[in-house]
């Protein structure tokens, strides 16, 4: 079962289910008017909404096509925003940017930290900023949104809580990493609103794609047109989703419609950019940079500027998107 959330002018959109092929859709409104209402009675909603999918997908119900440029975040406000890191290959080669600390890479137990979740960007709204000069970066990531998980949950309560799967760019403003951290409460103003992909999907749509608590997809990045990574999801995620569920709630509950980042997807390898088109990549500018740095003692590859487009997207077998594209221009306020 695969879900969008369409603009109706109204703060949290409307729900819609998609068609197994992403081109048409029907309206959900029936069942749930949004996604944080499914999900709130999930074991109510969800049947009945599987069905309606069944229907649109049998021809019983003719739908209407599909337009992602119609779609705002699966979730355009959520109760929490919690992103976590999975991959300690990204961990290993961010360290050594100002502001990080070694002690921070740790192999036993996930960083985590509180995103912004009160406003969360469409898929094809653009990074806006203040000024050009922040370094910015774009992460891409896996994500999955959340039933209610109790406080020292564990390992099996965490992974049967995951109820949809997505990709998001975690925007970063690399100046202002270090003062973030520095100042000892985290990131805040390193971190702007967070883009989505216009649909999410429920595990068991996605397949063999989704095992172990992991996407295994490729994730791929392109900036104006050009390859800078795709790297497999699944291949190098230290902490799976359950880890980083458990985690999570180690001394708090969390509401169902919590969102739980992956952190930015990362191989551990020796490319650097320009990367062939097999070639794993990266899904984040600082990585790249950093490699260039060991490699040619200097960092090559520029941060994104004004008018830069990037796109994101999950890729399966096929070629197709499955959740759709982020696709995003940086603009200057």
């Amino acid at each position: 079962m695969k879900l969008a959330t369409l603009r109706n002018g109204r703060p949290d959109g409307q729900l819609v289910l998609l068609s197994a092929d992403l081109s048409r859709f029907v309206s959900a409104g029936r069942i749930a008017p949004t996604l944080q209402s499914a999900l709130d009675d999930w074991d109510i909603h969800a049947p009945a909404l599987a069905a309606l999918a069944a229907q649109l997908d049998a021809g019983a119900i003719a739908g209407q096509t599909f337009d992602p440029e119609l779609a705002l975040a699966p979730l355009p406000r959520a109760y929490q925003w919690i992103d976590g890191s999975g991959y300690l290959s990204h961990l290993e080669r961010v360290r050594s940017l100002k502001g990080s600390k070694d002690e921070e890479l740790q192999s036993v137990r996930p960083l985590l930290y509180q995103g912004g979740s009160d406003s969360l960007s469409a898929p094809t709204d653009p990074i806006v900023v203040t000024d050009a000069d922040l370094a910015i970066d774009f992460e891409a990531e896996v994500a999955v949104i959340i039933g209610a998980v109790p406080m020292a949950a564990t390992k099996a309560q965490a992974a049967s809580a995951i109820r949809l799967v997505t990709v998001c760019n975690d925007v970063s403003l690399r100046r202002l990493v270090a003062d973030d951290l520095q100042n000892g409460f985290g990131f805040f103003h390193a971190k702007p609103s967070t883009s989505f992909a216009p649909i999410v999907a429920t595990p068991d749509s996605l397949g063999s794609a989704w095992r172990d608590n992991r996407l295994h997809l490729p994730v791929r990045i392109e900036v104006n047109g050009t390859l800078y990574g795709q790297p497999n999801a699944g291949t190098d995620m230290h902490f799976d989703f359950a880890d980083l569920i458990v985690e999570a709630a180690r001394t708090r509950r969390l509401a169902a419609g919590t969102i739980i980042g992956g952190g930015t997807v990362s191989i551990r390898h020796d490319e650097s950019l320009p990367i062939k088109r097999d070639g794993i990549g990266f899904a984040c500018i600082a990585e790249a940079r950093t490699v260039e740095k060991l490699k040619y003692g200097r960092a090559r590859t520029p941060f994104l500027k004004p008018g830069d487009v990037v796109r994101i997207g999950a890729v399966a077998t096929d070629g197709k998107s499955v959740f759709g594209d982020i696709l995003q221009t940086v603009a200057l306020t």
